[in-house]
């Protein structure tokens, strides 16, 4: 059963105030059609599925599954959307005349679909201006995790849900202390680059995790299930979703060197231990594919 949203409406500060008043609606879009598309992958997953194609390499794979979700993902957006552009990850961008455009992943973690692993997810959001991290503004994003229907919800200014319930503020805590996730690259030389910075930083850290999901990941940090959450190589559609639930948790979502986040490298959690795990990544030039 899905559960209505508790106390403050969605797109609704608690101070009473609207934030924007397009996003109640956006958030309600966002959600509607990310649940509708992880209601399709799950009545329709073959027993065995297989890869219809790679992209930048031979473990960058995609699926059927990916291409139909985001085929229903754009019709859906064109009913209830049609001046807004879409950028999605398998058919790239279709400009609009809104100045609003929808970033969408069909399927965040195909590899784990493939193989039938828990963390993967529908991402749907919706930015205003150029569907860029360096320079968009986010307004509404929801992350569906298909196996189990999580839900994660935000809108810009109204906080952030998980399945209808508001997140509390994130708990700030040093590096020692925390339990990080991360992701790695499709390309062999980016992921032994990857792996070295990992092991340089976890004897710093509390443990790393690599679930294989980038929106599942950044909202995990800001249910709290990890308390930060960093990673070199990710698009658009892979973080705009969830970069947003982490922000309306009142975490920071940010890249190296005062750069936004954003393919050189995206770091997430609350604010004092972003800066500390900014400053380790820093000293080993994580963000540069040079070998440590």
């Amino acid at each position: 059963m899905r559960r209505g949203r508790e106390h403050t409406p969605a797109g609704v500060r608690q101070d009473g105030r609207v934030a924007d008043p397009r996003v109640p609606e956006l958030m309600q879009i966002a959600e509607t059609i990310a649940r509708e598309a992880g209601d399709l992958v799950r009545a329709n997953r073959p027993d065995r599925v297989d890869v219809a194609g790679t992209k930048s390499s031979a473990t960058d794979v995609v699926t059927a599954m990916d291409l139909a979700v985001e085929e229903l993902i754009r019709r859906r957006l064109g009913e209830l959307r049609p001046d807004d552009g879409v950028l999605g990850e398998e058919r790239g961008l279709e400009p609009g005349a809104s100045g609003l455009t929808w970033v969408v992943d069909p399927i965040d973690g195909t590899v784990n679909f493939l193989y039938g692993l828990p963390a993967h997810a529908v991402s749907v959001a919706v930015v205003s201006g150029d569907p860029d991290p360096a320079s968009w503004t986010m307004l509404a994003g929801c992350v569906h995790n298909i196996p189990d229907a999580t839900t994660w919800t935000a809108g810009a200014g109204g906080g952030a849900w998980q399945d209808g319930r508001r997140l509390p503020a994130l708990v700030d805590r040093g590096l020692d202390d925390a339990l990080i996730g991360t992701g790695f690259g499709y390309r062999a030389d980016r992921r032994r680059r990857q792996g070295l910075v990992a092991a340089a930083l976890l004897p710093r850290v509390r443990d790393i995790r690599r679930m294989g999901a980038a929106s599942v990941d950044l909202c995990m940090v800001a249910s709290r299930a990890l308390d930060g959450y960093y990673e070199r190589g990710l698009n658009p559609w892979d973080m705009a979703a969830g970069a947003l639930v982490v922000i309306e948790s009142g975490g920071v979502v940010a890249g190296l060197r005062g750069r936004a986040a954003g393919e050189a490298m995206t770091v997430c959690g609350p604010p004092t231990l972003v800066s500390e795990l900014i400053a380790a990544l820093e000293k080993l030039d994580a963000d540069s594919d040079a070998e440590l």
